[in-house]
């Protein structure tokens, strides 16, 4: 094994490297092991490039020179505003794990070109959306399973750009749509602590009945289900879990300005919903009515409302009870450190779980209550929140239903070859979705704006998992909850540097075990870890081999000399400091 001077170095960064004066006086580890190129950090850098090239094909197929998507432009759930940015809702993510800057700069013209095309898209029969589909650049009413999946590229935008002067107004902006701050938006009851209605935006809560048009847009020829599928959807009144997705932009603005306030308010809302919950018996209420009573708008059935547990009895679909928990008590969470925001989930996921059957050798979960009790049963086990759960808590007992699957097997050494097939299977999603789309014989008017989100390139999933330590975020609107997060110290930008590979391959209570190589054999590179996604945990020690360094921060910068890696073990003390947007060098 070469001597410690050889392969990690703890230098003054002005003395090793210039570009590192302007980024901040920190120790840097040095790295000049010789590693023959993996083959997952080949895959990886492949996967970013191929990813980048993917979005550029898509862009040139479906976007116009204005940036606006090239489809029938509608209103509604079935096919909506929402729809249009979902068709590139992880190129931000892509963008911050390190893809080509062109990923961010079509990302931009899609962005900018949908806000006009929806604001300048109205139907005059529909009362709230008469004016514009968007008001102030903002859904005017509607429910967040949508609204929450339109907001998610935007909201990772801002892990590759958070000093952009535009976003943080936006930010801003459309939080105080819910902190009660807004002269024209009336979606937040203070005193009760919910959101008044289902449908909410800019334009404030919608209160009264909820038409088919409402809901479903206008009459298309030849699909009447379009809107019938909506007829006993009138009653939208009160709060919905599904609310709960609004918390990110209270989150967000808190992580970009700092502002008191932002957190004050979700901190409010999400821990009325936490008690709720757990005074529920643990199952999650899919009403609370306008005078904050669970069931209060379905004659105090906490099991009633529209998307709810017994909405549309005859099908196991559209019961949304989850999806917003799971965001915002993950955000609590993180501001707080506080445990206790994990049990409402847990106490869900263990009530279904304690109604389980099997058929098949398959355990089947509910997803449905009514007057009778639990029906529905489904093979759809909600292993998203079930690997939340487990990394947020840490706790064994949370990892045994999930042990099998494939990441958490890697994680505990049972699978050494998973992180390659991970990335191959990604590489092979990119090549059938650019295909797709190359041969997709649709015309502009013929595409509904989620006809084209098959083909959508970008694919993070593995590089989330691998390279961050994190589970996927989904693709409802939000955050991103990681052990680490990478910084290319020389183009002053978010994300792996070009050549470099980043492996975690183990998560512990107390820390990780990550490799950094440099395929390059004739470059070094220069990195910045972080500890977080928003910089909300705090490294202590780095260790190789037998040899250890403290860092005692937030981050630490780390020289890949050519061709060279490593493997260290890295202590974190998770929810140590208050989530930030700003880069290292920023803070």
């Amino acid at each position: 094994m070469f001597p410690f001077h050889r392969w990690i170095k703890v230098l003054c960064a002005t003395v090793l490297l210039g570009t590192f004066a302007s980024v901040r006086a920190a120790d840097t580890v040095v790295i000049d092991t010789p590693m023959a190129p993996p083959a997952w950090a080949l895959a990886q850098q492949e996967l970013l490039r191929a990813g980048a090239d993917g979005v550029e094909a898509f862009f040139q197929r479906y976007f116009d020179e204005r940036g606006y998507l090239q489809c029938v432009e509608r209103w509604g759930g079935n096919d909506g505003p929402d729809d249009a940015m979902e068709n590139l809702n992880t190129w931000t993510l892509l963008y911050a794990l390190g893809a080509d800057e062109s990923v961010q700069r079509y990302y931009k013209r899609a962005w900018e070109g949908h806000i006009l095309q929806y604001t300048e898209a109205r139907i005059p029969e529909i009362e709230m959306i008469k004016d514009g589909m968007y008001w102030r650049e903002f859904p005017a009413a509607f429910d967040w399973e949508h609204n929450g999946e339109g907001l998610a590229a935007f909201y990772f935008y801002g892990l590759g750009n958070p000093d952009d002067a535009l976003y943080l107004k936006r930010m801003e902006r459309f939080a105080r749509f819910y902190t009660g701050e807004d002269l024209y938006a009336d979606n937040y009851d203070a005193e009760k602590k919910i959101i008044r209605s289902l449908h909410n935006g800019s334009r404030g809560s919608k209160i009264t009945h909820a038409t088919e048009m409402d809901w479903g847009g206008l009459p298309v020829k030849g699909d009447p289900e379009r809107l019938h599928r909506y007829s006993t959807a009138g009653n939208i009144r009160g709060d919905h879990p599904l609310n709960l997705c609004a918390a990110t932009l209270g989150m967000k603005a808190y992580m970009l300005t700092g502002k008191e306030n932002y957190k004050k308010w979700l901190l409010e809302y999400v821990s009325a919903w936490r008690d709720r919950i757990l005074e529920n018996g643990g199952n999650i209420p899919t009403n609370i009515g306008l005078d904050g009573k669970i069931g209060g708008e379905w004659g105090g059935k906490w099991y009633g409302g529209t998307f709810g547990w017994n909405f549309w009895p005859e099908s196991n679909s559209r019961n949304y009870y989850i999806r917003g928990p799971r965001i915002s008590l993950g955000e609590a969470l993180m501001l707080t450190g506080d445990l206790g925001f994990v049990e409402p989930l847990r106490r869900q996921i263990n009530n279904l779980y304690a109604v389980q059957k099997v058929e098949n050798g398959r355990i089947l979960l509910p997803n449905k209550h009514g007057d009778d009790g639990w029906y529905g049963y489904t093979p759809n086990q909600h292993f998203d929140v079930q690997q939340d759960i487990y990394l947020w808590s840490m706790d064994p007992k949370d990892k045994e239903r999930i042990k099998d699957l494939p990441w958490i097997a890697y994680l505990d050494g049972r699978d050494p070859e998973y992180p390659l097939k991970a990335l191959q299977r990604d590489l092979q999603s990119v090549r059938r979705n650019v295909k797709g789309l190359r041969e997709d014989p649709t015309s502009p008017d013929q595409r509904g704006s989620d006809s084209s989100q098959r083909y959508n390139p970008a694919e993070t999933g593995a590089l989330v998992n691998l390279t961050l330590g994190a589970n996927s975020p989904g693709s409802a609107g939000n955050v991103l909850h990681s052990r680490v997060r990478y910084f290319d110290s020389i183009k002053r930008r978010a994300g792996l540097p070009a050549d470099v590979g980043a492996l975690v391959s183990k998560i512990t209570p107390e820390g990780i075990t990550l490799t950094l190589v440099n395929t390059n054999p004739i470059e070094a590179r220069a990195l910045v870890v972080q500890a977080g996604a928003y910089a909300e945990h705090h490294f202590g020690d780095v260790k190789i081999g037998d040899q250890s360094v403290t860092v005692d921060g937030r981050d630490f910068s780390v020289r890949l000399e050519p061709g060279s890696g490593t493997t260290m073990t890295i202590g974190i003390r998770r929810f140590a400091h208050q989530p930030t947007m700003a880069f290292p060098w920023d803070r």
